[in-house]
Parts: C-alpha cells; sequence; structure tokens
C-alpha cells in the first residue's frame, strides 16, 4: 500500500472592495489585529551613558547601539542586558565607535547567548575601523587596573568581535530577512557616525543616534533621509539649552588656550581619542600658524591612538565634508599638522617647565593621562583645563565643571583644586535649535527622547510640545525609562499588488478580483496561477494519493458497503476502462483485480478525510456481518433499489393511497408522525384551482393545522408555536435524512496524469 502527499498553492478569493476606481487593491487587518510596535531602553533612558534600544515588530527584534557606562565600573557599567534573549535578535545596529554606543559590543557577541542565533552586527566602514582600535585600547586600560572585576572581556574577545561586524555604506539598502531591512545615513558627530532608517513589515524607524546639524572643519551634517519615518528615536543630550555659534566658540575656545599659556600655565584639554579630538587639533594648528608669537609653546596630542586613527582619517577623507575633500584633492592635507605633535612618551612633560597644551584621553577623566596631568597639574593656579565635550553625570568632568576647592585622588586622599576649569562644548551634540527644527522637518508621528538626562527630556519635550501647540499641531513625544516597554500601536494598511494577466485591465469597482495571493517579507501579491512561474519564479504541483487495498468480495458488495456509508456514488469507469465508483466528487474507488480495489484522490484536507473514512469502510467489509449474509443470497441490491409498483406505501400501518412513492417524502412522514401523530398528505395529483395542495402534507392538532410545502420545505400555520415545533421537526428530518454525499461535495477528483505527477 502506498500514500502519498501534494503540496499545492491555493487560490484566495477577493472579497468586495470599499474604494475608487483609481484606488489599489488594499487588504485591512481586522480591528485589533494590528501588531504593535515595542521599543524597550537597556540604556540611555531618561539617562547619558550605555546606549542600548531594543526595537521588537512583528516577530522582529533589531538592537541599536550597545555602549558603557562610563561614570559605573565593571558590570554596572553595561546596559540591562538579561532583559533580553540575545539569541533571538535580528541585528544589532551600531551607530557610531564611541565607548557609550559601543563598549559593550564585545561582551554582547562573545559572553552571551547572542552567538548562538542568527543576528548579525552592523556599523559603517569608518565606524568599524576605529572601533577595533578603541576597543583594544579600553582592554589596555582595563589591564591597567588592578580590579579584575572591572574587566569585561579581553584582546581576544574584541578580536572576534570585530571580525564578525559586517560594514556598509551610507544609503546602502541592507536586507536582512524578510520584512526587515535598514538603511545607513550621515549623522554628523564623528566619522563614521550614521543614524539608522529601519523597515520592519513596512513600519519604518529613524534612530538618530548622536547627531550634529552643524558642520565643522571636517565632518558633514547629518542629512534628512528621503524618506518620511512613522517613529524617530532621537537624541535629547542638550536639551533646552542653546549653544554658542560655532565662530563665536572657536573664538573663546584660542583665547582661553592662549590666556593660559600666556600666563606661563600648562593647559590641559581632555579629549575622546576619536571625534573632537581631531576638530581641536584642525583648530589649533590653524591658530598657531597664524599668531607666530605662540610658536613656541609646544601642542601635543598625548594618544598612540590618536596616532593611529589618523590612517584611518586618511582612508576615509570621501566621507568627509568638502573643504577637507577639495584641499586633498590639492595635495594638501590638512592632517599633516606643522604644530600639533604627537607625544609619545608622557614622561617628557616632566622634563618640560614651561607653558604647553596638552589634548589627553580619556574624555571623562575617570582614568588615563588625563586623570594623571589632572592629579599632577590641579594644585597651580596657572594652568588651566579646558572641558570641551558633554560631561556625563558621575565623571571627573562633570564634577570639576562645580569647580570643588578638592578632588579626589586615583592614589588615594584629596587634591586642592587651584587650576582654573572651563567649558566649552565641541561635542557635535545638536542643540534646542537644531534638534527642533530636524525633528519638524522629518514629520514622524511619534518622537522618543533618549540619550538625555531626565530633567533635560522633560524640559525638551514640554519645549518641543508648545512649539506644536502654537501651529495647531499635534505630536506624540515619548520619553521612556530604562527597562520600560514603549509600546506603539499602528493602523497599517496592507496593499495588494495586482501583477501579469489580472493587472491587463483594471477591476470595476465592487467586483470581486479571483487570483493567487502570494505572501512575501509581508508584502502582498495577487495574480492568476497560470503567471505564478513567470513573475514569482514559483510553480505548482499535484501528487495524487493511491492506496490499494486488498479484498474479497464482489463489486457490487462493495457498492452496497459505499452506498450505507455516503448515500449516493457515482458508478463508472476510469481511464483505462477498469469499474470505479466516485465518492462525494472527492475520490475514485477503482477495481484492479478481482481481489484488489484502489483508491485514489487529489491530496488536500477535506479529500483527505473523505478517503480515510473511506478506507475504513473498505477495510471492514471482509469482517462484516452484513456481508456474510449478502453473499449467502443470490439476489443483491443497492441501498435505493426500491420500487413502488402500486403507488401506495405502509407506514405505522396506515395506508397513504394519495403518497407519492418518494422515498424522501415517506421518511419526513415519518419523523413527523412520530411527533405529532396522524399526517395526511402529499398530493401527487390535484383538481383545477387546489394547485396550492400539490405536494403538502397537513399535521392537525387538536383542530389546529400545520402544512408543510414538500417543494419549498415551507410550514406555514395560523398558530406560532405548532409552526415552530413543525419547523424544528422538520429541519432535524431533512439533517438526518440526508445522505453525506449530498451533504458535502467535495474539491474535485481531476486525475488526470498528464498534468499531474504521481508518485508510485
Amino acid at each position: 500500500m502506498h500514500r502519498h502527499g501534494r503540496r499545492q498553492f491555493r487560490s484566495h478569493h477577493g472579497h468586495n472592495q470599499q474604494q475608487s476606481a483609481q484606488a489599489p487593491i488594499q487588504v485591512l487587518s481586522p480591528t485589533g489585529d494590528d501588531e504593535p510596535l515595542t521599543i524597550t531602553m537597556l540604556g540611555a533612558g531618561q539617562e547619558v551613558g550605555r546606549s542600548c534600544c531594543v526595537i521588537e515588530h512583528r516577530g522582529k527584534k533589531v538592537v541599536c547601539d550597545a555602549g558603557l557606562h562610563p561614570a559605573h565600573p565593571g558590570l554596572g557599567s553595561l546596559p540591562f542586558i538579561d532583559e533580553v534573549d540575545w539569541s533571538t535578535v535580528d541585528a544589532i545596529l551600531v551607530t557610531h565607535f564611541h565607548v557609550d554606543h559601543a563598549a559593550a559590543l564585545p561582551y554582547i557577541m562573545e559572553k552571551t547567548n547572542f552567538k548562538d542565533g542568527n543576528g548579525k552586527v552592523y556599523m559603517t566602514h569608518a565606524t568599524k575601523a576605529i572601533y577595533g582600535l578603541t576597543m583594544m585600547d579600553t582592554v589596555r586600560i582595563n589591564d591597567q587596573n588592578p580590579d579584575v572585576s572591572g574587566k569585561l572581556y579581553d584582546e581576544a574577545d574584541v578580536q572576534s568581535s570585530w571580525q564578525s561586524t559586517i560594514a556598509v555604506d551610507y544609503h546602502q539598502d541592507i536586507v536582512i530577512s524578510g520584512g526587515l531591512r535598514f538603511t545607513p545615513y550621515h549623522a554628523g558627530h564623528v566619522l563614521g557616525a550614521s543614524m539608522f532608517m529601519i523597515e520592519i513589515a513596512g513600519l519604518k524607524i529613524l534612530y538618530t543616534g548622536d547627531y550634529s546639524r552643524e558642520e565643522d572643519r571636517h565632518l558633514v551634517v547629518a542629512e534628512i533621509p528621503p524618506i518620511k519615518p512613522d517613529v524617530m528615536i532621537c537624541e535629547s543630550t542638550f536639551g533646552v539649552h542653546t549653544l554658542p555659534d560655532r565662530k563665536e566658540k572657536e573664538t573663546q575656545f584660542t583665547t582661553l588656550v592662549s590666556n593660559i599659556v600666556r600666563r606661563g600655565g600648562r593647559c590641559l584639554m581632555p579629549i575622546p581619542s576619536f571625534g573632537n579630538g581631531q576638530e581641536l587639533a584642525l583648530l589649533l594648528d590653524e591658530y598657531w600658524s597664524e599668531h607666530p608669537e605662540l610658536q613656541n609653546v609646544p601642542v601635543y596630542f598625548a594618544s598612540g591612538l590618536f596616532q593611529r586613527g589618523m590612517r584611518v582619517y586618511k582612508t576615509y577623507v570621501h566621507t568627509m565634508n568638502s573643504n577637507i575633500r577639495s584641499r586633498f584633492a590639492r595635495r594638501d592635507n590638512p592632517f599633516d599638522f606643522k604644530f600639533v605633535k604627537w607625544l609619545k612618551d608622557p614622561k617628557k612633560l616632566n622634563e618640560h617647565k614651561g607653558p604647553c597644551v596638552v589634548m589627553a584621553s580619556a574624555q571623562f577623566m575617570s582614568f588615563g593621562l588625563s586623570r594623571e596631568l589632572l592629579e599632577d597639574w590641579a594644585n597651580d593656579s596657572k594652568n588651566g583645563v579646558i572641558v570641551t565635550g558633554y560631561s556625563i553625570e558621575g565623571t571627573m568632568a562633570r564634577t570639576l565643571l562645580s569647580e570643588p576647592d578638592h578632588i579626589e585622588s586615583l592614589k588615594g586622599g584629596t587634591i586642592p583644586r587651584r587650576l582654573t576649569v572651563k567649558e566649552i562644548s565641541f561635542g557635535a551634540h545638536v542643540d534646542y535649535a537644531q534638534n527642533s527644527k530636524f525633528i519638524q522637518e522629518i514629520g514622524a508621528q511619534h518622537i522618543v527622547l533618549v540619550h538625555g538626562e531626565a530633567s533635560q527630556m522633560g524640559r525638551l519635550r514640554a519645549a518641543l510640545r508648545d512649539t506644536y501647540a502654537t501651529r495647531g499641531q499635534e505630536i506624540n513625544i515619548h520619553t521612556p525609562r530604562n527597562c520600560e516597554p514603549l509600546v506603539l500601536t499602528f493602523r497599517q494598511e496592507r496593499v495588494v499588488k495586482a501583477i501579469g494577466s489580472l493587472a491587463a485591465n483594471r477591476p470595476v469597482h465592487g467586483t470581486p478580483l479571483k487570483g493567487l495571493l502570494v505572501s512575501k517579507d509581508f508584502s502582498y501579491t495577487l495574480l492568476d496561477p497560470k503567471d505564478l512561474k513567470d513573475f514569482t519564479g514559483l510553480s505548482t504541483s499535484t501528487l495524487v494519493q493511491k492506496q490499494s487495498i486488498p479484498i474479497g468480495v464482489d463489486w457490487s458488495v462493495i457498492r452496497w458497503h459505499l452506498e450505507g456509508m455516503y448515500g449516493e456514488v457515482e458508478e463508472g469507469m476510469d481511464e483505462e476502462g477498469r469499474p470505479s465508483f466516485t465518492i462525494m466528487n472527492a475520490i475514485k474507488v477503482v477495481q484492479i483485480t478481482e481481489i484488489v480495489v484502489e483508491i485514489q484522490w487529489s491530496s488536500n484536507s477535506s479529500n483527505d478525510m473523505i478517503a480515510d473514512s473511506a478506507l475504513a469502510v473498505l477495510l471492514g467489509i471482509d469482517g462484516s456481518p452484513a456481508t456474510v449474509k449478502l453473499t449467502s443470497t443470490p439476489h443483491l441490491h443497492s441501498h435505493h433499489d426500491h420500487s413502488h409498483e402500486t403507488g401506495e406505501s405502509m407506514i405505522n400501518g396506515h395506508s397513504h393511497s394519495d403518497a407519492s412513492g418518494n422515498e424522501e417524502f415517506d421518511r419526513i412522514r415519518m419523523f413527523l408522525e412520530a411527533h405529532f401523530g396522524e399526517v395526511s398528505g402529499p398530493k401527487v395529483t390535484v383538481a383545477d384551482g387546489e394547485e396550492d395542495e400539490l405536494l403538502v402534507m397537513t399535521v392537525k392538532i387538536d383542530e389546529v393545522m400545520a402544512k408543510v410545502d414538500l417543494i419549498s420545505m415551507r410550514v406555514e400555520s395560523d398558530s406560532p408555536d405548532l409552526k415552530r415545533r413543525v419547523e424544528t421537526v422538520l429541519e432535524m428530518a431533512l439533517t438526518t435524512l440526508k445522505p453525506l454525499s449530498r451533504s458535502f461535495i467535495g474539491s474535485g477528483v481531476d486525475l488526470n496524469l498528464e498534468n499531474i505527477a504521481v508518485t508510485a
């Protein structure tokens, strides 16, 4: 015996569409069927530091950024990574290389179950190049810390994570998996920084990361994507603060530096190894070249990482602004500094007794050379510190801005602070005016503010609402805390594109469209089945199922049993001239030999069900007592071979000369008499003018009558109660008496072997 399965594409029939003649076909989700968008901040929710944003929609999960918090040590600096099953993450998108956006990546990729899933990590080429350098430097600095608990990963982890990262280009459309794609856009801020336009099942989310809308000496400004997002996840670092004009900032900065060195002091600028460090080096080199009286004062960048990173900057000149590109085109390399020099050995500063300018990392002065120089120079009032970037709460840089009398030493104890402290931010973040304008130009329905302290974020939300209110516009602004999911629901229309022969003529309004509905990546296409291969590369196939059954009875006995189950069977011959029965327009029973029959059918859920029942009937024939009785009697007849030669029938011992002799009518009468007693009719012939009595049964109870029209099967009576009772009994009778062959019709017995693949 053999059974074979069939796979096929089924046609979906379109419903009447309420649309204009020019509108596309639309499939609207039922109310409540919309999938929510969930945004969960694992870091940078009402704080600055450890940026990590989880976006979930329609079974897809994307994580944007994975940073550490500079103010916290060890595991405490990580985002709340236990809130996510990292093996289910489809992609991690890293906006730029800064510690608070990327430094948790080696830990997540190598120390969690992220490696057990299929997720990938994406960043731009420049970000990947600098990421490897900065993470190695982070490991080197941590190795100098005697506290082992603060070491989250080693160089091998960094190297492995770097090799597994996929580098992408700006404006490159990256398709990750079904319905999930993203495109990077320029974000300014630092070299390689990007914002991501993420699309999940047609829903668009713009994640800005840190961005800048002010062009500096080497970076382009953040660009406005050509596509309008539904949700914008936006930084709010400076809240409602307004930063001074760039020219004004540069003048203030160079004046401060000049004043410190002119009074014989040493100027310390804590900087990140990449980012505004390169920008400040360009500015100082230009200022020193314009002021010969300062050229005897050395300007150093005291970072080997800074030096190595300059090669990366020279490699990715094509991503910088037009000023840098044009200078390179003239073979004038702006990064070949004349006055800013690399301080390879910081110990030489002890030998230099005069004024100098030193740019040193780390930016927040919690550790590294910048912290060492701060402690060495803090006691001299001629010296000065210029904080040039954003200072995160809890770091030494933020503490210095309050100008304390003493500062804590990493060696223990306190140190008097007499040097001057000034702040001029070159952090390349947007201020309120720039952020507000950018948000309005993007035009998203929902704004999610992140990467900002709670107070600043609250004031920014209030200011944005006031701005929109004065214009009579509404805006949804959200400020989620860490680990508090933000759930947004969108009413999305699913558009079905008709292609191929279905699109040859525009359908008339109100008419149904029939075709094959193909779903891929949350998009829908309607086409004629014959166009399937041409437009999709797919094809349909049908496998006929066959099952052979040994059986030792006459063909007529088989028919008797099948009619007993299904009521009616259709007798005929198959393509090879063999006797066959068709059951419920679904399956064929073919006589192969005198002792073997075969069931044949095209498989689907309904036909399979009928085939299973027919198989049960056939397998039970040999052992059935009815079979023994039938085969011992020379006269065999079908269940429906009953003749009524006299035109009369006997039901419950009563003679009905006006009965039709119709077996179905007789059984209906039996049901009615069992419930109501005497029943008269139906008449098969009536006199002129009495046509209303033709084929009508009459039920009479206590002088109250009900008439049953056997043609329409409708009941009429002056008594509503009797009418309702008769209708109930009539419906029960029809349901009971109707054979399976009439109650259900299969999906066809198309066994043309020229078009169907049969597996033996």
